[in-house]
């Protein structure tokens, strides 16, 4: 659907229409890190697990997914059999997910098991394709969300003694040394490297083996960005989500969740400041809805979740049309032996946490 046929007016107005009159067979379920023309139509705001859980509580027969497609695959393991979720472009993604397929995990998880005894317990992190869900489900493991990581790996380690956290490095290295493990007990597989990077001593003496995966995001926050504030404006606080490298986690007054972070910031006085390290979208939708306060991004330059950008209202319009017209477009679907393990994982962490 081009510009030369609708203008991005007649989008919206076309989608306030549709909207209203497929209320009731569509929940439109909005990521935080969405743009505002995609909000507005959301029924539900928040994080990835947050939105899945709702759509399963939903009594609506199509699923919107405005997120990416590690979220949609979630919404589809856990949803009802007569729901359909639908992401309104199949293009957006996740370049933190893509870091670890599941070729790389099996044979790094053939490596390891070769050069040690010791019990491996496998954890993924949320943001991971669903083949990587059903392998952690198939191995005893258990997936985490940023906002539950430090309850599961003390789980993990209750029913082994080494950790194997993929895909995002910096939330397993970050979380560990929270829970008091020290960073020369971690070290990072490289799946791009012969045996990731690693040797057998490496691994016999490591607590923690952490993939070598990131956010694109967090990755643009540094240490740098934090001594900048702390001269320009000392009264800042400086609040980070633990996806960023540990230097800035370690810096900062406060790291935590998507959802920790908005709660904090709504929480505080009026005439507090903040300096946020998180999605460019999130921070001016936090510094509008709290106008008494004073909230601005880390980092100077523009930190975008272009994958998220993804989903245009114009996109998310053809989806409504094709609802509409009775044949779906862009349905997600997760093979079922694949969703039979990865509920098994999802349904661990759900009870666990």
């Amino acid at each position: 659907m081009s510009e030369a046929e609708l203008s991005d007016e007649k989008v919206l107005q076309e989608l306030d229409q549709l909207h209203g009159e497929l209320r009731d067979q569509v929940i439109v379920l909005g990521h935080h890190y969405q743009q505002d023309d995609i909000i507005r139509y959301a029924d539900v705001t928040g994080d990835s697990l947050a939105l899945a859980r709702e759509a399963l509580n939903s009594t609506r027969r199509y699923i919107m997914f405005c997120g990416v497609h590690f979220m949609a695959e979630t919404a589809d393991i856990l949803k009802r059999p007569d729901q359909t979720v639908i992401l309104p472009d199949l293009h957006a993604g996740c370049s933190m997910a893509d870091m670890a397929n599941r070729q790389h995990i099996d044979q790094a998880w053939a490596t390891l098991q070769e050069w040690t005894k010791a019990r491996i317990i496998p954890v993924t992190y949320i943001n991971s394709d669903a083949k990587l869900k059903a392998f952690v489900g198939d191995h005893d493991g258990v997936i985490c969300t940023s906002s539950n990581a430090e309850k599961i790996i003390q789980w993990a380690f209750e029913h082994g003694e080494k950790l194997l956290f993929f895909p995002d490095q910096h939330l397993g290295r970050n979380t560990c040394y929270k829970m008091g493990i020290p960073l020369d007990q971690m070290v990072t597989y490289n799946p791009t490297i012969w045996n990731g990077g690693l040797t057998p001593e490496q691994v016999a003496k490591a607590k923690v083996i952490l993939w070598y995966g990131y956010c694109s995001v967090h990755q643009g926050f540094t240490l740098e960005q934090i001594k900048r504030v702390r001269a320009e404006r000392p009264e800042t606080t400086v609040i980070v989500h633990p996806e960023c490298c540990f230097d800035v986690t370690q810096n900062a007054d406060v790291a935590g969740s998507t959802n920790f972070i908005i709660n904090y910031i709504r929480q505080a006085p009026a005439g507090a400041s903040f300096a946020v390290g998180t999605e460019i979208n999130l921070v001016n939708r936090l510094a509008r809805e709290c106008p008494d306060k004073t909230i601005f991004s880390l980092s100077p330059y523009q930190c975008l979740c272009t994958t998220m950008y993804r989903i245009r209202p114009r996109w998310l319009l053809a989806s409504y049309r094709a609802i509409k017209a009775g044949s779906p477009i862009n349905v997600i679907r997760v093979d079922e032996k694949i969703k039979r393990s990865a509920l098994v994982a999802l349904e661990r962490m759900l009870a666990i946490s």
